[in-house]
């Protein structure tokens, strides 16, 4: 697990936030759309255009993580050929990350 150092927020003349402060941390957001479980063996035969079946429907929710912590729940929208994730409901956060 990677561990940084998040640089303590200023406050600029204005009284609001100096966002300047977070345009080098970088965030892994990941989109769990659902799981399955597999053997071995059948995973080292998926080929390209395999298809793998999961355990949720199209309008299922999805998970949303950052770095690996679920962070909201949304659902999947699309847009002609485009795919996007809309979120509607953030997840309250571990007593030891407030």
């Amino acid at each position: 697990m990677m561990t940084m150092a998040v640089p303590p927020m200023t406050q600029g003349i204005t009284g609001s936030l100096d966002l300047g402060t977070f345009d080098k941390v970088s965030i892994d957001i990941t989109v769990v759309l659902g799981t399955t479980s597999m053997p071995i063996h059948q995973v080292l035969r998926l080929g390209r255009g395999a298809i793998i079946e999961l355990d949720a429907g199209e309008d299922d929710a999805v998970s949303i993580l950052a770095n690996n912590l679920p962070v909201a729940k949304g659902t999947v929208v699309v847009n002609g050929n485009r795919i996007a994730v809309e979120v509607g409901e953030l997840l309250p956060r571990p007593l030891d990350m407030r």
